[in-house]
């Protein structure tokens, strides 16, 4: 479960956008195959090409919260490209799979549901090869722009790093504990206090730490960024969240034996079972948590 906070609504504007782009072009591939048969003298009704171009286009538009969700979750940088394109390219394969048979399976209802039967002259092996040839350069197309635009977001948000001391100064606080993260924001460098960080989420290779109202992603994992964090102050509530006891205001158990942190904003941040009791026992050991109210054991 996503904080309540979070803009929910972006995600399904933009695959509204990407509908409305397939959508007209469908349409217009669909005009040019009747001009073009015209021209040969041939009788093509405009429904035909129609169902062929929005078949094609609504199997993309449904597969397309699978292929962000995966551009977040194995991200393509720099440093792990070489190792992750042959992951890339089976799932071009897989996707393309998908939208083969999704769409013809949509053409096959969409004209048995004005009495006609749909006939595609091309065996399956030449089929699939052939929309592959056409899907792979959609696939990477996709995914270019997918990291593009959160390669965009994270320079418009700024990127976190941790604040390494001076080499000719003595480190201000421990290494293992720092108190400041360098946050580098359009062309701008300032400090964000580890102290005013509400909770840290995972998201691929990137930590998103969470300051009020904005994310900062950091290069790093859930574990190496825990065992940075103080554990007095920041406990572990869910696979995909660290949290900071100082912004939490209630916790609300679940009949799954889960529980729901409400945070000061208006968030709610999931909790897993396994993580419960170790969010009770930092409550139970007189962590600063003002207005926290512990859940019932």
């Amino acid at each position: 479960m996503a904080p309540s906070s979070s803009p929910r609504w972006r995600p399904a504007v933009r695959l509204l956008v990407w509908a409305v782009i397939l959508l007209c072009s469908a349409v217009a591939n669909a005009v040019v195959e009747v001009m073009d048969a015209q021209r040969r003298g041939e009788g093509l009704a405009l429904w035909q090409p129609m169902t062929w171009e929005v078949s094609s286009a609504t199997l993309i538009v449904l597969t397309l919260p699978l292929l962000w969700w995966g551009c977040q979750r194995w991200p393509l940088h720099a440093d792990t490209w070489a190792r992750r394109l042959p992951l890339y390219l089976a799932a071009s394969v897989a996707w393309s799979v998908l939208h083969v048979v999704g769409m013809m399976l949509l053409r096959h209802l969409a004209y048995a549901s004005v009495g006609e039967h749909y006939v595609d002259g091309a065996s399956w092996p030449t089929r699939l090869l052939y929309e592959y040839l056409k899907d792979v350069r959609a696939f990477f197309t996709f995914v270019a722009i997918e990291h593009f635009f959160s390669w965009f977001g994270r320079r418009r948000q700024g990127e976190a790093h941790l604040l390494v001391a001076p080499e000719d100064a003595a480190p201000e606080e421990p290494v293992d504990r720092p108190e400041r993260f360098l946050v580098r924001k359009r062309g701008r460098d300032f400090l964000v206090a580890t102290a005013d960080i509400e909770y840290a989420q995972a998201a691929g290779n990137y930590m998103n730490l969470r300051v009020r109202g904005h994310d900062y992603p950091l290069r790093s994992t859930m574990a190496a960024l825990e065992a940075r964090l103080d554990p007095a102050r920041f406990v572990r509530i869910h696979r995909s969240y660290l949290l900071n006891l100082g912004v939490l205001v209630s916790i609300e158990p679940l009949d799954s034996g889960e529980a729901r942190a409400h945070l000061a904003d208006g968030s709610v941040l999931p909790c897993s079972r396994r993580q419960l009791a170790g969010l009770r026992a930092a409550l139970g050991q007189g962590a600063a948590v003002p207005g926290a109210v512990p859940a019932p054991a």
